[in-house]
């Protein structure tokens, strides 16, 4: 007859009630599908490397709002693993006592006897001692649930949403603005938003301490008010308060997810991190920094900004014959802003200039430049990449398009400007002296080197 191990007994007797369904998923599952998460992988594919099933993946990242709820850490070598307690639940059947299960673990007996009392499976009213089931336990017990600072103190609470959704009024005191629904998900493009006071999570935090500069209870940090918004559970703030945030999102997107594309064209080799040195200090004419300036109906100008002489110019992309037909996926560009048009607009652009004048090109990581390599062969251009979501790589270019805005609004169709009205445009710009310049025009100061390099 097997032995009993007294210790199951007495949490047998003890009437340990169970507390429902176990969680999908034990704690290594979730730490290795949010490591995935925070390496840009979908909510799908990262379940299925933490080796649970998709549904559960997307399950959890609603869940948690985008952010991990749980320390990624490594657990501590004092608590019992999942290892060690499937070698318990076999050394308990081979009817192996508490200090044989001990001595053959190297803990101590009062640590398998506690384990035993603690973690034991007693749902069906026959003590037995299961490793998941007892892993759950554990999981369970260790969790140190914390209430929210926005939570229990209402006054504080009060203040945020005030802050964040706020009505904005009329001179009259009447509420303007469109009413929007709340759908669970970021608004739509073009669409209505709702109108609030919107202040970001940081104005309202530095804001408190000018506000309540002596009372200390009236501080909350702004990642405290964003977990309130995205993660489920946190019983502050409702997630539809989300829709007063600039970027609107419903969930909180990991950043090397959304820096993520289909971008393989991008190696390596040719990223930021490896352009000569003599490109930051602008000393050498010559190197040029692009982008593409989009307006309605799929049109773009290309834009390309001399680093030392700030010299601009324009690229014209017309829309293709059947432009205005339904795009079809896979199917064939139907924009003037397609890789191969803004391959062959650069190279006619760059290959009127002299030779000294075409050293280096960088552009963002944008799958119009997919036919870079073609392009360095045509012009002899050294192209990099900036890394993904950082523009002030590419100040020059990125200030210069904010000035071009101002010819080229947002919201309009770029497609209807000629080459000439581009042009005349980019000679407007090479004519007005800059401040950087010490008052200098950008076409001076590409003369004069030009003049001195003859």
């Amino acid at each position: 007859m097997p032995r009993r191990s007294r210790a199951i007994d007495r949490a047998a007797a003890a009437g340990t009630r169970g507390l429902g369904r176990p969680p999908a998923g034990r704690r290594e599952h979730r730490v290795r599908f949010w490591e995935a998460i925070a390496r840009g992988a979908s909510s799908e594919n990262a379940a299925t490397e933490a080796g649970v099933l998709p549904s559960i993946g997307v399950r959890w990242f609603r869940k948690g709002g985008g952010m991990s709820p749980l320390t990624l850490a490594p657990v501590s070598g004092r608590y019992l693993s999942f290892t060690e307690r499937e070698e318990i639940a076999v050394l308990l059947a081979g009817s192996c006592g508490v200090r044989e299960i001990a001595r053959q673990l190297g803990r101590a007996p009062s640590t398998i006897s506690r384990e035993l009392q603690r973690n034991a499976a007693v749902r069906t009213g026959r003590p037995e001692y299961r490793a998941s089931t007892a892993q759950t336990h554990a999981d369970r017990r260790a969790r140190r649930p914390k209430p929210a600072k926005l939570a229990v103190n209402p006054e504080l609470r009060a203040y945020v949403q005030a802050r964040l959704a706020g009505a904005v009024q009329r001179p009259d005191g009447s509420v303007a603005g469109p009413e929007v629904g709340w759908r669970g998900r970021r608004h739509g493009p073009r669409k209505d938003r709702r109108w609030g006071q919107c202040w970001s999570p940081e104005q309202i935090a530095g804001r408190l301490r000018v506000d309540f500069p002596d009372d200390e209870s009236m501080r909350v940090s702004h990642e405290a008010i964003y977990q309130s918004l995205y993660v489920q559970g946190r019983g502050a703030l409702r997630r539809e308060l989300t829709a007063c945030l600039r970027t609107g999102r419903a969930l909180r997107a990991p950043r090397n997810r959304t820096s993520k594309g289909n971008r393989s064209f991008v190696t390596d080799e040719v990223l930021i991190s490896e352009r000569p040195a003599e490109v930051d200090d602008r000393a050498v004419p010559g190197h040029w920094e692009g982008d593409l300036i989009l307006g309605v109906d799929r049109s773009a100008i290309g834009t390309l900004v001399e680093r030392s002489s700030r010299f601009t110019m324009l690229l014209h992309l017309p829309p293709i014959e059947g432009h205005n037909s339904t795009r079809v996926k896979s199917g064939p560009p139907i924009t003037g802003a397609g890789a191969g048009a803004v391959r062959h607009a650069i190279a006619d652009t760059i290959e009127a200039l002299p030779e000294q004048l075409r050293q280096s090109l960088t552009w963002d990581q944008g799958i119009e430049m997919a036919q870079h390599v073609q392009l360095r062969v045509d012009t002899g251009l050294q192209i990099y990449f900036c890394d993904p979501r950082s523009p002030w790589q590419r100040g020059t270019n990125e200030n210069t398009n904010g000035l071009l805005r101002q010819y080229f609004p947002r919201g309009t169709n770029l497609a209807r400007h000629s080459a000439e009205e581009l042009m005349a445009v980019a000679a407007t710009l090479n004519s007005r002296p800059r401040k950087t310049l010490a008052w200098r025009t950008p076409a001076e100061v590409l003369t004069e080197y030009l003049n001195a390099a003859a």
